[in-house]
């Protein structure tokens, strides 16, 4: 077999175009498709992308190794209809629009109309849907874009209720309790992919509370906690394995700390008594904290910023 000779002025862009043109005057997707149509299927859902973002190299990235499975099992024979999708559900969605409103918080977007705002959000999910559609095309993605699924149709949402309808029929289902991360503003759960967008550095309140050994009087572990509301329910205190911890005499108590905090948190007027691993405190034991109302006394003074330690 005889090739042409590789000329210099050969242009790999030029090239991929013409490849392209092929494809869509022959609607080779297509026609592949209906070649296959008595064949075994191979089901693949697209990870629909939120189309009011404008796609990265990582979507070229994920979507060339989609689409080099997809090809390889039509090649072998399988029906891989390839449905595209789209993601329109989401926070990322409803602060595009706040944003480009100026609303500031719930109570305004009420005020603006939810049905009204509700409209917006639908127009701006497919704001990119252009450029999604000319990515997908110039990277030789073959997907079915002219019958996508769409997360805020009603036909799909309707779908997604009969599945879960079916599921609770068959005793699939079941209540339960699961910690989520919640946004007070918006008043909705959120998923760890919105919390990282909305990550920033924040000063939180924090208390030193002294716990007794149980087999030691006089000797007090130095606790400190961000969340002093949890202190009504504590049932244990967490230390480092390998950090160094030091039991030091400070006037006439005693108390045990991480070695590497002792300045910070004491100053220099302490005698260090022992030195030893974390680990050497597993399982000792500490009398629980005073009684609550003392606890509920300290946090009501937290309130107001207060600064302060307790025993």
């Amino acid at each position: 077999m005889k090739f042409d000779e590789l000329k210099s002025e050969f242009s790999f862009p030029k090239l991929e175009e013409e490849v392209l043109k092929y494809w869509d005057e022959t609607d080779t997707f297509h026609n592949g498709i209906k070649l296959h149509q008595h064949a075994p299927r191979f089901s693949f859902y697209e990870g629909p992308p939120t189309a009011n973002g404008s796609p990265g190299v990582h979507h070229v990235i994920a979507r060339t190794i989609k689409d080099m499975i997809c090809r390889y099992k039509q090649m072998r024979g399988f029906l891989v209809e390839r449905k595209a999708g789209w993601d329109t559900h989401g926070l990322p969605v409803e602060i595009e629009v706040e944003t480009a409103l100026g609303l500031k918080t719930k109570s305004d977007i009420e005020k603006y109309g939810v049905a009204a705002f509700n409209d917006k959000c639908r127009l701006s999910v497919f704001r990119y849907k252009k450029d999604w559609d000319e990515l997908t095309r110039r990277i030789g993605y073959w997907l079915d874009l002219d019958k996508p699924y769409v997360t805020c149709d009603n036909n799909y949402i309707e779908t997604v209720w009969w599945i879960l309808a079916q599921f609770y029929n068959r005793g699939m289902l079941y209540k339960g309790h699961k910690i989520l991360p919640y946004c007070p503003r918006c008043g909705t759960g959120l998923s760890s992919h919105e919390v990282a967008q909305g990550y920033q550095d924040v000063k939180d309140p924090s208390i030193f509370v002294r716990a007794e050994l149980a087999d030691e009087p006089g000797t007090k572990f130095l606790v400190w906690t961000t969340t002093p509301w949890t202190l009504i329910s504590n049932v244990a205190l967490a230390v480092a394995a390998d950090a160094d911890y030091i039991k030091v005499k400070r006037g006439d108590e005693k108390l045990i700390l991480a070695e590497s905090l002792a300045d910070r948190v004491l100053g220099t007027d302490y005698e260090v008594l022992e030195r030893f691993k974390g680990s050497t405190l597993e399982y000792k034991k500490y009398k629980p904290f005073f009684n609550y109302s003392t606890i509920l006394l300290n946090l009501c003074l937290l309130q107001y910023n207060a600064s302060f330690s307790f025993s």
